[in-house]
Formats: C-alpha cells, sequence, structure tokens
C-alpha cells in the first residue's frame, strides 16, 4: 500500500502544466544572418516569450508580472540579459506559467491579475527574441497523468496476474490499431501553431534576431535509472515513451523555427546527465517529489542557469 500511496502522489504532481530543461546544436537564423549592418551579438532591446520552462517557475527571487505567472528575476531570459550587459529599459520578460500559443497574441488570466499578450511586448525596434513555448499546447500534464494513472493499474494486474502486466501500458494505449502514434496529430498542431507565432513576430519586430528555445531532459537516456526516484510502478517503457514524446516535441519545435529563419536552441542535448532522474546536486529539473520549494518536473536554478548558457553561446554564434 505505501507503493500505491507514492504513486498516487506522483499520478497528483504529474498533473502539473509544464508550462509546463556541450554543443547547443543551434541552428542560426537565416533571416537575420543575412542583413547587412547587424553586429555579430545583438545589444537589445531584447524580448523573452514562453511559459514556465522560461518564467522559472519557483526559482528565487521573485520576478515582475501578475503572482500567477510565477516569473522569476534569476530565470534563463534575465541571466542572458545580464551576460549581454543589457540596461533594464533594453530587456522585456513576459513569460508566464500556463502559457500557451493562444496566450502570446490575447491576454492570460492568472492568479494576481492578468498577463498581457505576450507579443504585444514586441516592437519595431526590438533586436532580439526568444520564444519557449509549445509544451501546454502538447498538453504534457494529460500524456503524463495519464502514464501514472496506467502504471498503478498495470501494478494492481501484476499483483493479481502477472499475465496481464503490461510492458508499457500507457504507450499502448496512444498506439493506434495501424500501430501508429495517436500523439502524431497533437505535434503536428503545435508545429502549426508555432508557425503561426513565428510568422506575428516577424511582422512585429522584423529587424530582431529571432530562437525558439527547445525543452531539456525530463527523463535519462537509461529510464531504468529513474528506479529510485520515481519507483518501479511506471514502467521503463512508458518512461521511455514519455522521453521519445519530448523529443519529437523539439525536433517539431526545430523543423518550424528553421523553416520561418528563426533559430533554434537544443537544451535537451547538454542536459543530459542534468534529467530530474539525477541526484540533487546534479539535476536541472526537479522530480516530481522535489526539493523544498521547487517546482515539480520544471527547471531548478541549475537548470535555468544551465538554460542560459546554451542559449547565450548561441545568440553569441558560438
Amino acid at each position: 500500500m505505501r507503493g500505491v500511496r507514492r504513486v498516487a502522489g506522483l499520478v497528483a504532481l504529474l498533473a502539473v502544466p509544464l508550462a509546463l530543461a556541450g554543443c547547443s546544436g543551434a541552428a542560426k537564423p537565416r533571416s537575420v544572418a543575412a542583413s547587412p549592418g547587424r553586429s555579430a551579438v545583438p545589444t537589445g532591446p531584447y524580448v523573452a516569450l514562453g511559459d514556465s520552462y522560461t518564467a522559472g517557475l519557483q526559482v528565487d527571487p521573485a520576478g515582475g508580472g501578475p503572482r500567477g505567472c510565477g516569473r522569476s528575476a534569476a530565470d534563463y531570459p534575465a541571466l542572458v540579459a545580464a551576460a549581454l550587459k543589457l540596461a533594464a529599459g533594453q530587456f522585456t520578460d513576459v513569460s508566464c506559467s500556463g502559457a500557451t500559443t493562444a496566450d502570446l497574441t490575447g491576454p492570460q488570466s492568472v492568479a494576481g491579475g492578468s498577463n498581457p499578450p505576450q507579443l504585444d511586448a514586441l516592437t519595431t525596434g526590438t533586436r532580439l527574441v526568444t520564444v519557449g513555448i509549445g509544451g501546454n499546447d502538447a498538453d504534457f500534464m494529460t500524456v503524463a497523468k495519464r502514464c501514472a494513472e496506467d502504471g498503478v493499474a498495470n501494478a494492481v494486474a501484476r499483483w493479481v496476474d502477472p499475465a496481464e502486466a503490461k510492458d508499457a501500458p500507457c504507450r499502448a494505449a496512444y498506439t493506434a490499431a495501424d500501430g501508429s502514434d495517436k500523439l502524431t496529430g497533437v505535434l503536428d498542431t503545435v508545429g502549426q501553431r508555432l508557425a503561426g507565432v513565428l510568422a506575428e513576430v516577424a511582422r512585429r519586430a522584423p529587424r530582431a534576431r529571432v530562437y525558439v528555445v527547445g525543452y531539456p531532459a525530463l527523463l535519462p537516456v537509461d529510464p531504468g535509472s529513474c528506479a529510485r526516484v520515481l519507483g518501479g510502478t511506471v514502467t521503463s517503457g512508458d518512461l521511455a515513451f514519455l522521453a521519445a514524446q519530448e523529443q519529437q516535441l523539439n525536433a517539431v519545435l526545430r523543423q518550424r523555427a528553421t523553416a520561418a529563419g528563426a533559430g533554434f536552441v537544443d537544451t535537451y542535448t547538454p542536459s543530459l546527465g542534468h534529467d530530474m532522474c539525477a541526484g540533487q546536486d546534479t539535476r536541472w529539473i526537479e522530480p516530481p517529489f522535489p526539493a523544498p520549494g521547487r517546482a515539480p518536473l520544471h527547471p531548478n536554478a541549475a537548470g535555468q542557469q544551465g538554460m542560459a548558457a546554451v542559449v547565450l553561446r548561441t545568440v553569441r554564434g558560438g
């Protein structure tokens, strides 16, 4: 029963929006790179758009904006701005926890007020834009919760009749009769929405360098190593399935960034080994049972610093 209670807690904690973390593998934005008279490194104004992975949910110290956005003064945009030595008036962070692509063009209602449409922060004078969005559009919350719930049911089935247990019950639930992945259409929609966002960014800030920032690795290359952190209820097969879904999301973000002439910042590769199942002194992502005061399944301070380093390296052309 202790295991069942632990997994029940896991199910609850997995129901947290992702708005929601070496070589960057980043692509330089084509449209800006071809423009004459540009300095190698943008000097601002810089505008940061995104969800909770950008906002730095529950990373001290607290930043500006409505309380419900959970925006940190030490999120990766703030760290990038500081490294670029931008003055206060040259940096605007409008990221907000729980944001979807719809919240970039419309107001987002959160605790403590309303976050204005994020794209409204852009002007023709903007010179640098980072966009960290898509996880909430992909509805990772529902997928992760489903995998946790299926893991509980599978554990009970294994106890009652081992023959009824499955290696990856959640993956099976999201696999169509013809063997195709039911989530492919969802990711296609995410890509289409991001394409619209990037087109609007280009319209409002035509002289800006634009970078889409991908998501860091939540899970390790070897899902079996998570047993110590997550217990054995969620199968290795389903953990591998979740990891694959995140990689596919990042692939969609990269493809759409490239098609729009924007850069893509690969935070996944440099974050390998710093996933939520790594040790407390190593991880960039907090596990479902996080350190006190930290947000589960979100980047901690080290994660924000790691993401900032990759973004900065990309912006500087390294």
